[in-house]
C-alpha cells in the first residue's frame, strides 16, 4: 500500500485527504477501523516516543497522545497499591510490563488521555488488550499483536476501533518536508538521541543525580521530543506526570504541567481513595468528579442536589491547607524543558510540585539566577546543551 485515502483531514471541511509514501510501500497496516488525519499524527509521533523510550531504558514504553502532544508517556514499571487505584486497575493482581506502561501513560492526566491515540513499544499482550477495551479510545499503533489481543480489540466502537500494525524496522529518509501555506518546509529529522550521556555537565553546587532520577529525565526529555512547543515535563517513577504543552510562555509551561503533577498526586491523598461513589458510576464520571473535587470548583460536585448524583455520602471538602499539606509529600520529582529557563520563576514553581532534579539545555543570559534559585532549594540541575522544540 503506497497510499490510503482519509475521510477528511484535520477538519471535515478539508477535503480531499490521503497519506502517501513517495518511496516505497507506507510501513502501516490497518487491521481495523479507518484512521483519520489527526489519528494518523498522533499515531506516529506516539510511535517514535516510544521507540526511543524503549531504545533509552530497555523496557517496554506506551503513550497517550491528544491533538499531537502527549498526555501521558511510561516505560513499564510495576504498580503499587495505591498507584493501581488511581489508575483504575486495582481488580488486576499483575499486569504485564507493557501493560503497567499503558496504565501508567494513560492514568497520569486521565481528563486529557479520554479518546486518546495509544501507541506501544512492543507487541500488544492480551493484559494490555484488556485495559485499552475499557477505555474511551480512538486507536492503538503498535508493532504487532498477539492473536487474542487482536480480536479483544476488534471489538472496540463495534468493530470500527482504529488498530494499526506498524513495521519496527522502517526508517525514514534523513530529510524531511512539510508544506504550509504552498511553502515546502525541508530540514533534517531530529534523529537526536537522549540518554544518560546527556546529563553529565551538572552546574548546581548540588551534583547527586541517581539513577532512578536519570531514568525520570530521560523519559521527561524524550517526551518533550515529541510534544508542542513551549513545553515542559515533569516525570518521577518512570512515567511523566505533568505535561505543559504548547504555550507561549515558558513560566506557563512550568505552571500548567505543573498543576498537572500536583493532580495526580492528589488523586494519592487519603481524601481521593476514600471517595464512595455510587454503583454504575463509570470511569470518566469518576474522573472528571475527582478533577473538580480536588481544584477550586469543588461545589460543583459538593452542592446539594449534586453531589447525591455522584457519591454514596457526601465528601468533607478538601481544604486548602490539607492539599498543601498532601503535596509537601511528593518529593524526588524530575523535569525536563524542551529550551532554557530564561527567568528563575520557573525553578521557583518547579520546587513547589516536589522538583529536586532539572534538565534544560542552558544558554540563557540569566543562567546565573537561575543556578542560584537551584542551590538555594537544593536542586540538582543539568544543561543539556540541546534544544527541543517540536511543531
Amino acid at each position: 500500500m503506497k497510499e490510503m485515502e482519509l475521510k477528511y483531514g484535520c477538519n471535515p471541511n478539508q477535503k480531499p485527504s490521503k497519506v502517501y509514501s513517495n518511496d516505497g510501500e507506507l510501513p502501516i497496516k490497518v487491521l481495523c477501523g479507518k484512521p483519520g488525519y489527526i489519528n494518523l499524527l498522533d499515531a506516529f509521533n506516539g510511535w517514535q516516543l516510544v521507540s526511543e523510550l524503549k531504545r533509552a531504558t530497555g523496557l517496554p514504553a506506551a503513550t497517550s497522545f491528544k491533538h499531537v502532544s502527549p498526555a501521558g508517556a511510561a516505560v513499564g514499571l510495576p504498580l503499587n497499591e495505591v498507584e493501581k487505584q488511581i489508575y483504575w486497575v486495582q481488580e488486576y493482581e499483575k499486569l504485564s510490563p507493557l501493560a503497567s506502561a499503558y496504565a501508567r501513560a494513560r492514568g497520569a492526566d486521565r481528563m486529557s488521555s479520554f479518546g486518546d491515540f495509544i501507541s506501544l513499544s512492543d507487541v500488544c499482550d492480551v493484559d494490555t488488550a484488556m485495559l485499552v477495551k475499557r477505555e474511551v479510545s480512538d486507536g492503538i499503533i503498535a508493532p504487532g499483536y498477539e492473536p487474542e489481543a487482536l480480536e479483544i480489540l476488534k471489538t472496540k466502537k463495534k468493530g470500527n476501533y482504529a488498530i494499526i500494525e506498524i513495521d519496527p524496522s522502517y526508517k525514514p529518509a534523513p530529510i524531511e518536508h512539510k508544506e504550509v501555506f504552498g511553502i515546502t518546509f525541508e530540514q533534517g529529522r531530529n534523529e537526536l538521541v537522549i540518554d544518560n550521556n546527556m546529563l553529565t555537565n551538572i552546574v548546581t553546587n548540588n551534583k547527586e543525580l541517581p539513577e532512578s532520577a536519570k531514568i525520570d529525565l530521560v523519559i521527561a526529555l524524550i517526551t518533550l521530543k515529541y510534544t508542542q512547543s513551549n513545553s515542559v515535563c515533569y516525570a518521577k517513577g518512570g512515567q511523566a506526570i505533568g505535561i505543559g504543552a504548547g504555550q507561549q510562555s515558558r513560566i506557563h509551561c512550568t505552571r500548567l504541567a505543573g498543576s498537572k503533577a500536583d493532580n495526580w498526586y492528589l488523586r494519592q491523598s487519603p481524601q481521593v481513595l476514600g471517595l464512595k461513589f455510587k454503583e454504575g458510576i463509570g470511569r470518566p464520571d469518576r474522573d472528571n468528579a475527582i478533577d473538580l473535587y480536588i481544584g477550586e470548583d469543588y461545589m460543583d460536585v459538593l452542592a446539594e442536589g449534586k453531589w447525591q448524583n455522584i457519591f454514596e455520602e457526601k465528601p468533607a471538602v478538601f481544604t486548602t491547607e490539607e492539599k498543601k499539606a498532601w503535596l509537601a509529600g511528593n518529593t524526588d520529582v524530575a523535569l525536563g524543558s524542551d529550551a532554557f529557563f530564561p527567568f528563575s520563576d520557573n525553578v521557583e514553581r518547579a520546587y513547589r510540585s516536589g522538583v529536586r532534579y532539572i534538565a534544560e539545555p542552558g544558554g540563557s543570559v540569566r543562567d546565573d539566577l537561575v543556578i542560584e534559585a537551584c542551590n538555594d532549594h537544593n536542586i540538582t540541575m543539568c544543561f543539556t546543551g540541546i534544544r527541543l522544540f517540536h511543531h
